[in-house]
């Protein structure tokens, strides 16, 4: 009975995984062909896509999003490969996980205005520059960070958010007790070999590793390609990036300018399949470097220029974080601040009693969804991770569900999300509350599902096999067994559905129609139509949230198995009474 109801629990998350992002392509395609009767366009044609291409700036869109997208997911892959290059097998690489976990919580939107309140012409870089001797006008008008019509801005901004996350899917699989034995044979024989540490890594390691990691480093890029949230604080608006246009345009009071936006949605698909495209004629090539590297047979691999990198990335996420969290927080107490000054002119509480009082609504939602989806995600990952070890599914079929655990991370939000919206009008329209919890289900459900599948793949066994020697039922070892062994693993993969939940912007808008207020969303309006100071607190709430979810995971298991020794001494002591008597 318990078998069964996991593999209905399976097919239950592979269909979440499945029907939205299929409805939604399905809800863009047909008004990119000019089908939609909601404004009297019933007919098919190929008008739209002639109007999308007549646009003078829509190249120039198509390339930003593929620089910023292919750019940021190279640069941020090559960081993560150079530091654990440099750190790989020692103490430090713990450390460092430590040190990025900060940038792979904080929500995209809260990262970008927190970059744009240390890296910005009058930011905290700038006032010490000034302090320094530079020229202050000259740094005042600085055109590189933010808004740079070339997207370096964001390219940076996507490239800090994505490294500490290939970061965490690298050492996940090298955590694996089969896969982390294979590696360090590898090392070994490499340096029996006489190569470097480095050399062995990039020779003998990281092959290994990229291979397990692919699939997570193509959603990267396709989230990266299509990102809205960053682009839309930190890059250029004439033109901006093809995500930001179909947001403006789908949410243009002109309702035929949606099918100009579902055109542009289909472009989109189209240019994350160029990103892919671009990204495996990059892997061929270094694939061919490192075979012709192998053939020479040297025994070093720049070793001092790697660990010199390596220190370098870490040096420079210790400042962000250092001058992030003062910056903000000096924002947000300031009455007046102005440049160059490193200080504020006064302090005041006025900002954070106006931004309390405005977010109570947002908070209670951003909560209230939040824990929802994230203890609903761990209930279906749990129920289909268990199904796998009750009865596992053949070779194909097993593929086939990887493929679409990946498959909202794989196709480009603002491609489905749209159809979507398109959809849920004809099904079940005024259950917004309802829509936006599958919105957000769609994007927490595969971050969760990784995050939980390598402890509970790693789980030892023999305790199973030990309970059901003794008679106990599949629903026994489940209950009695697995889940209070792997309670840290459980509430770290629940906090981090709960801080993805947090994070998401454009799911939240599209599919609550604006009605659901959360955190982010009004934190993302703080930037263009509030105060500086206001903001400041906007972003302190935003990346705190996620805070609670891990405070959670980090100290429940504790004060549980505290309050379980405590019952299990009573009972032994209560039988020790009786015993006597």
């Amino acid at each position: 009975m318990f078998a069964q109801f996991t593999r209905i629990m399976r097919w239950c998350l592979l269909l979440l995984l499945c029907i939205p992002v299929l409805a939604g392509l399905v809800g863009v395609i047909f008004p990119a062909l000019g089908y939609f009767p909601a404004i009297g366009a019933n007919s098919f044609s190929l008008d739209v896509f002639r109007t999308l291409f007549a646009l003078d700036d829509i190249w120039h869109m198509v390339w930003l999003s593929l620089f910023t997208g292919v750019g940021s997911t190279l640069l941020a892959m090559a960081g993560a490969f150079l530091l654990l290059a440099t750190f790989y097998q020692s103490s430090w690489l713990e450390k460092v996980q430590g040190l990025l976990s900060p940038f792979l919580v904080f929500p995209h939107a809260a990262a970008a205005i927190a970059l744009l309140f240390v890296l910005s012409p009058s930011g905290i870089f700038a006032r010490f520059m000034v302090l320094g001797g530079n020229d202050g006008p000259h740094i005042a008008g600085s055109s590189f960070f933010p808004y740079d019509e070339f997207g370096f801005s964001v390219l940076l901004a996507l490239s800090l958010k994505e490294l500490p996350f290939i970061i965490l899917m690298a050492l996940s699989v090298m955590s694996q007790p089969l896969i982390k034995k294979k590696l360090l044979g590898y090392v070994n024989v490499g340096s029996s070999l006489g190569y470097s540490p480095t050399a062995s890594f990039f020779k003998l390691v990281a092959p290994s590793i990229f291979t397990q990691i692919k699939l997570p480093i193509l959603a990267v890029l396709v989230f990266a390609t299509s990102n809205v949230e960053i682009p839309l604080i930190l890059g250029s608006n004439n033109p901006s990036t093809l995500a930001v246009a179909i947001m403006h345009w789908f949410n243009h009071i002109d309702l035929f300018m949606r099918l100009l936006a579902s055109g542009a949605a289909v472009l989109q698909v189209a240019v994350s399949g160029v990103a892919l495209l671009l990204f495996f004629a990059v892997e061929h090539f270094f694939m061919y470097l490192g075979k012709q590297s192998l053939m020479k047979g040297r025994r070093h691999g720049a070793d001092a220029l790697v660990r010199g990198i390596g220190y370098g990335i870490v040096s420079l996420y210790v400042i962000l974080i250092s001058t992030v969290i003062y910056a903000v927080v000096m924002y947000s107490i300031a009455k007046h601040w102005s440049f160059p000054a490193l200080l504020p002119e006064g302090v005041t509480f006025l900002h954070w009693g106006t931004a309390l009082e405005a977010l109570a609504t947002p908070l209670v939602n951003s909560l209230l969804l939040g824990m929802l989806v994230s203890t609903s995600a761990m209930l279906l990952v749990l129920f289909t991770l268990e199904s796998e070890q009750l009865k596992p599914a053949a070779r194909h079929a097993n593929s086939a569900f990887s493929i679409s655990l990946f498959l909202p991370l794989l196709v480009p939000g603002v491609a489905f999300l749209y159809g979507l919206v398109w959809f849920q009008q004809l099904v079940l329209q005024n259950a917004v509350w309802f829509h936006t919890y599958i919105a957000h289900m769609v994007y927490v459900v595969p971050y969760v599902f990784l995050s939980m599948a390598v402890a509970y793949r790693k789980f030892d066994n023999r305790y199973a096999m030990v309970a059901q020697s003794l008679g106990k039922t599949p629903w026994q070892v489940f209950y009695r067994i697995k889940l209070p062994l792997m309670l840290n693993a459980i509430l770290v993969a629940w906090a981090l559905g709960l801080a993805i939940s947090f994070s998401q912007y454009l799911p939240t808008l599209l599919a609550s129609g604006g009605t659901i207020a959360t955190i982010t969303t009004e934190a993302v309006a703080s930037v263009s139509g509030s105060s500086t100071r206001l903001t400041a607190v906007y972003v302190i709430i935003q990346g705190a949230m996620p805070l609670i979810g891990f405070v959670i995971a980090w100290y429940l298991p504790g004060v549980l198995m505290k309050n379980r020794g405590a019952s299990i001494k009573e009972k032994n002591k209560r039988r020790a009474v009786l015993h006597g008597t």
